[in-house]
């Protein structure tokens, strides 16, 4: 694995059953007239600071997915990898398949809403910082409650964040983290508490709510609805 070419690599994760989806191919569903997983990849196709995009699909469809890619534009596509076991597993795959690059943003394909102001501001705070997820503040009061559903504390809710992507890191950080959790055998569900894992600080990029991930079939509603806003 080499790193240090100036490269930013957009790995976009598309891996997942979508469980909560009720059948529905969230990733080829469409939002305002184009696939949620195209419309993804359009944002880092648009964005002049991204090189490249790595997209990690699901077993057996990476023709599939190189043909969308083709068919909306996708001129940046360098690779498609098809995805593990985990999401962790997932995004090593599609980092295996970026070849030289010097940062990787990592993004949900699930968030078709992401806006070029959203992308550059987290690669800015990334080569700043050398790690930055795109976030917002949350809106409502937050609790933590114990096993027997009572609430145990009320945290601050000016310190509490909604994690989004794209989650963006510098290269030679990301693959040591990386080499950690595989010694280590740990799984991270978020790119971030990878990198926290070995003691880096990741700062918290400022995003937007539109941001969305679709997560569930009202999600498509609730997408639609925001592209007319604009």
């Amino acid at each position: 694995m080499q790193y240090g070419s100036g490269c930013i690599a957009a790995v976009i994760v598309a891996a997942g059953n979508a469980s909560r989806m009720n059948g529905i191919d969230k990733q080829k569903a469409m939002v305002g007239g184009i696939p949620v997983l195209a419309r993804a990849a359009m944002a880092f196709e648009n964005c002049a600071e991204t090189d490249r995009i790595v997209v990690v699909c699901r077993a057996g469809e990476k023709a599939e997915i190189a043909k969308l890619m083709q068919g909306w534009g996708i001129k940046k596509l360098h690779a498609v990898a098809e995805g593990g076991e985990t999401r962790q597993a997932s995004v090593f795959k599609g980092i295996l398949a970026c070849g030289e690059a010097e940062y990787y943003a990592i993004h949900d394909g699930a968030r078709p809403l992401v806006s070029g102001k959203v992308i550059c501001t987290c690669i800015q705070n990334a080569k700043k910082y050398k790690a930055a997820t795109a976030g917002v503040k949350v809106k409502d009061t937050i609790k933590i409650v114990d096993s027997s559903g009572f609430i145990k504390t009320t945290p601050n809710r000016s310190e509490l964040y909604i994690t989004q992507t794209p989650q963006i890191f510098e290269a030679k950080l990301y693959l040591q983290a990386m080499d950690n959790a595989l010694v280590e055998n740990k799984d991270y569900t978020d790119d971030c508490q990878l990198v926290e894992s070995i003691g880096h600080k990741v700062f918290m990029s400022p995003s937007d709510y539109t941001n969305i991930k679709i997560t569930t079939p009202e999600d498509l509603k609730i997408a639609e609805a925001l592209l007319k806003l604009d």
